[in-house]
């Protein structure tokens, strides 16, 4: 997606921003802009925090140990992501970092890392290096709010964990091809998208969640996906249907 000053650089900031605050600049942040971009001062940079939009802002210092910047104006009023939820078993370590940034990408507002009983990669999960994919996908698509990202749950107990009035998109292996889940019929609904393992998840685990009045089966093709590729598929059908597309 294109932006106006699509040539400068984006951060993610934990301050808040104002027209005339001096932001100082995190130590890695410091870095890559004093050492990698090689920028001087007076360089112009965007940065966002979440709350109160994005800001343009000119370079004042250029140190060894500090870089600092001076807000000048607003470039974007804060806006509101769909309400969706990602629940996802995890997988090995590459294909989690891309998944955590195409669910960013994509448009999730919370990411929660589900253990199936079936779940092979991701049990040991570095919850940080999820976060840091997070911001660096917020900060290269022109993304407005980050996604949270959760410590990992069992599912059990990211299920019981769920606010009653969130409804679950359960996409589910055994559902067929034929099964058609009336997406439109959740128009206006909290909704948790629910992915599980590449292994699938266990009778148990089906039975409980079908039991569940709260939970829609949905089938994503004729076709077994991986897990990361049926996080793109599942966001791409409801964010078409009832999201920001």
């Amino acid at each position: 997606m294109a932006r106006a000053d699509a040539t400068v650089q984006r951060l993610h900031v934990g301050a808040d921003l104002a027209a005339g605050a001096l932001l100082e600049l995190d130590t890695k942040q410091a870095h890559y802009i004093r050492n990698v971009l090689r920028l001087a001062v007076g360089a112009p940079l965007l940065v966002f925090n979440g709350r109160h939009g994005e800001w343009r802002g000119l370079l004042e210092y250029v140190g060894k140990k500090q870089v600092t910047l001076r807000l000048e104006t607003q470039t974007r009023p804060q806006d509101a992501q769909p309400d969706i939820w990602l629940l996802v078993a995890p997988v090995k370590k590459d294909r989690l970092d891309y998944l955590a940034q195409k669910a960013t990408e994509m448009g999730v507002g919370r990411l929660v890392p589900v253990i199936t009983t079936r779940t092979q990669g991701g049990r040991h999960i570095n919850a940080e290096k999820l976060r840091a994919n997070v911001i660096e996908a917020a900060e290269q698509c022109n993304i407005m709010t980050l996604p949270d990202v959760a410590d990992p749950q069992r599912l059990s107990d990211a299920l019981a964990d769920l606010p009653s009035d969130r409804q679950i998109v359960f996409c589910d292996e055994e559902a067929g091809a034929d099964a058609r889940l009336d997406i439109a019929a959740l128009t206006g609904q909290k909704l948790a998208l629910l992915i599980g393992p590449e292994g699938g998840f266990d009778d148990a685990e089906r039975a409980d969640l079908t039991a569940r009045a709260n939970v829609h089966s949905l089938s994503l093709g004729p076709r077994i996906l991986r897990t990361d590729t049926a996080v793109v598929a599942a966001l791409a059908r409801l964010q078409a249907q009832l999201g920001d597309w």
